[in-house]
């Protein structure tokens, strides 16, 4: 399989290049809103927890947008994964290719978009002086590793499934809100209460967010407890996605 779909790397290129063009076609600021996003959201956010629900923590604006960021990239996987076959229902149907590509160019399109957001990140960190620490950094591609795997294995799952069920497209733009307030990225993990750890850390995004805020807003080398419990649960998510998405492939055609 992975022989086959290293073939097929160009089509994949393709799919992405394609995908990254077409989001921002006809738009007058273009591929400025991949920057831009993620600053205005940022901007709400901040207006509303420093202003309205006043959160006791400083520079609350990094706080929330090193976390956000991520966020974005795994949110937009979960809402619209669920397009990455479907709106390609014409290439399914008349040519032969690997299916797994269709989710794989899909995820790394919104990972280049996170990549790209990080830039401002970084832009906002130099301009509050926040000190780096460059052994975290070091950590920093791995914490983006284990988050596309585990995103590639939602696409796998809500790609294969939305074929057979197109109502879930809008059940999950209601479980991406839900999850988001579940996942500790408008507040920090000491909030939650002791009782609900253990399911907060059922969610591979707590992890991951946890892991990101370390390196980017307290400068410190995520702990190796929170980084092994991401990626456990990330390659079982992946696990799944792929097994579901290998047993559904077969009858995408004829579904489509």
């Amino acid at each position: 399989m992975l022989k086959e779909l290293w073939q097929y790397r160009e089509m994949v290129r393709s799919l992405v290049k394609r995908d990254l063009k077409s989001r921002y076609k006809g738009s007058v600021l273009g591929f400025l809103w991949m920057f831009l996003n993620p600053l205005l959201q940022l901007c709400i956010y901040t207006i509303v927890f420093d202003n309205i629900i006043k959160m006791d923590i400083d520079r609350f604006y990094l706080f929330l947008f090193v976390a956000l960021v991520p966020w974005i990239f795994f949110s937009t996987c979960l809402s619209y994964g669920t397009t990455a076959v479907l709106g390609q229902q014409d290439l399914v149907k008349k040519i032969y290719f690997p299916r797994e590509v269709l989710p794989i160019a899909f995820t790394i399109s919104q990972f280049i978009n996170m990549l790209l957001s990080f830039i401002v990140i970084f832009i906002v960190m130099l301009l509050s002086r926040i000190a780096i620490d460059p052994v975290a950094l070091l950590f920093l591609p791995l914490v983006a590793a284990v988050e596309f795997v585990f995103s590639l294995g939602i696409v796998f799952i809500t790609s294969a499934i939305t074929v057979y069920f197109r109502d879930l497209e809008h059940i999950l733009s209601i479980i991406a809100m839900a999850w988001m307030y579940l996942t500790p990225i408008i507040y920090p993990i000491e909030f939650v209460p002791k009782d609900y750890l253990g399911l907060f850390y059922l969610n591979p995004m707590t992890s991951i967010t946890i892991a990101y805020r370390d390196i980017l807003y307290y400068g410190r080398v995520p702990k190796v407890d929170t980084l092994a419990n991401a990626w456990i649960l990330a390659l079982v998510v992946y696990t799944i996605g792929r097994l579901l998405f290998l047993r559904l492939k077969r009858g995408f055609a004829k579904e489509l």
